[in-house]
């Protein structure tokens, strides 16, 4: 096997490790950001809407027991909390909301249980609420009891 010196240190290296390396950068693709590609798939709220994602129950409980899809996907549907994903441009706006705005974008709410409307997409649904929909917001939604 040949081996080449290199010009920037004394080591050297197998040719073909080199050749090796160079086809796998070569192959390299640039990696998307999943981020953006996933938030251009959701809807775009209109008017003073508010995209919602209900907040998920963990699949194991403190005790150690798995739940079943079924009894997650009931208290997702169940569920009173969500993230905040997007608002609407007439969401809050200063004439209806002097004191500004309840909520903005990341923030976890509490809504009505059946409020809104459900929309399917992959890995569960997003609601779409009215801005007055929203009772409250909260820091963390693992403190609240979720039950369905």
């Amino acid at each position: 096997m040949k081996k080449e010196q290199l010009s920037t240190s004394t080591q050297e290296v197998p040719k073909i490790k080199t050749a090796l390396l160079d086809k796998i950068q070569a192959e390299k693709k640039p990696e998307k950001d999943l981020s953006k590609t996933e938030d251009s798939k959701l809807p775009e709220p209109t008017g003073w809407r508010l995209l919602v994602l209900p907040f998920k129950m963990k699949d194991k409980t403190r005790g150690g027991l798995y739940l079943g899809q079924e009894t997650l996907e009931r208290q997702q549907v169940g569920s009173n909390c969500g993230m905040v994903l997007k608002t609407g441009p007439h969401c809050y706006d200063k004439e209806r909301y002097p004191e500004g705005p309840w909520c903005k974008k990341g923030d976890w709410v509490i809504f009505a249980r059946y409020a809104g409307s459900r929309i399917q997409i992959d890995g569960g649904e997003v609601r779409l609420l009215n801005d007055d929909e929203i009772l409250a917001t909260i820091q963390n939604p693992e403190d609240i009891f979720h039950q369905y």
